[in-house]
């Protein structure tokens, strides 16, 4: 018999697949359990509706990623900091303070546990990587200034 998965079964698999069981199986722990439905004409429609969606979503993500790539791949973000005893920082800059920077600058809202940099604790110009999606990633310059 052919059931679609509401949920991830152990052997028999994930949540949302069309999947071949024997009749005892679907009819006597799956389907009561309401770990499955039968694969009418229906459920199938369903299935082809929330895989095109799933689809649909991936696609509007990774076209934001680019578009965010082009605004900031090998742009600059200023950020000022307090000068602390020889010249040196303060504390240090943190990937917090680098994205609401550029949230600031570029109006591109980037998850500060996307941004890989290395600690940033004296004034300068140091590179940054921002990991927009899977595959895209976009090089940014971080220039650190003193406050005046």
């Amino acid at each position: 018999m052919k059931v679609v998965l509401l949920t991830d079964v152990k052997g028999s698999g994930k949540k949302g697949e069309l999947v071949n069981v024997s009749d005892g199986y679907a009819r006597n722990f799956l389907l009561p359990r309401k770990l499955a439905k039968e694969a009418n004409a229906q459920a199938m429609n369903e299935l082809k509706n929330a895989q095109a969606a799933a689809e649909h979503k991936i696609q509007v993500e990774k076209d934001n990623a680019n578009a965010a790539k082009e605004k900031l791949d090998g742009k600059s973000v200023k950020i000022t900091a307090k000068a602390g005893q020889g010249g040196k920082l303060f504390g240090s800059v943190t990937s917090k303070e680098i994205a609401e920077a550029v949230k600031a600058q570029y109006q591109v809202a980037i998850d500060k546990r996307r941004i890989e940099s290395a600690d940033i604790k004296a004034f300068g110009t140091f590179e940054a990587e921002i990991k927009l999606y899977t595959g895209i990633s976009a090089k940014l310059y971080v220039v650190v200034g003193e406050e005046a």
